[in-house]
């Protein structure tokens, strides 16, 4: 495990989910000999990400928080503003509005280089109301490229 990507608990277990109907908590099964578990059911713990997979999380989590949300609890410049395109046309400048976002936002997380590696969206998967967009980041101590595709409804 490379402990500077961390461990956190899984909040978007399948990482492609459409609406917030499946992104919630994942419950795992394992091991556990300290207990026993009711005939017909087992023993569950809430499921967690490392590495990799948890700055993934938290960079999609980063780009989802609306900026300034978490200002009660300290963290004002915590987010993105992506928000700030919902009901705009979709124009060249909307779509460049975007992309500055993004980075903007990839820019306040330490785990990853301060630029990103690439960003191109994805026109042939978009629709008259949204954005579909891959960037490519450089977790720090790491020559592997992590790829984060998101869809931004306008």
């Amino acid at each position: 495990m490379n402990d500077m990507l961390g461990k956190d608990i899984c909040v978007l277990p399948y990482m492609t989910a459409h609406d917030a109907a499946e992104v919630d908590f994942a419950a795992v099964s394992r091991p556990d000999t300290s207990r026993k578990a009711p005939a017909g059911s087992s023993l569950d713990d809430i499921a967690v990400v490392e590495d990799r997979r948890n700055l993934a999380q938290a960079i999609i989590l980063r780009l989802l928080t609306p900026k300034g949300s978490l200002a009660s609890l300290g963290h004002a410049a915590y987010g993105s503003r992506l928000t700030e395109l919902i009901g705009r046309p979709k124009t060249k400048a909307v779509r460049n509005l975007c992309r500055l976002y993004v980075l903007e936002t990839l820019a306040q997380e330490a785990r990853i280089e301060p630029k990103a590696v690439s960003f191109q969206f994805d026109e042939t998967a978009e629709s008259m109301d949204n954005l579909v967009f891959t960037c490519q980041v450089k977790p720090l101590n790491s020559q592997d490229p992590l790829a984060i595709s998101l869809e931004v409804s306008l």
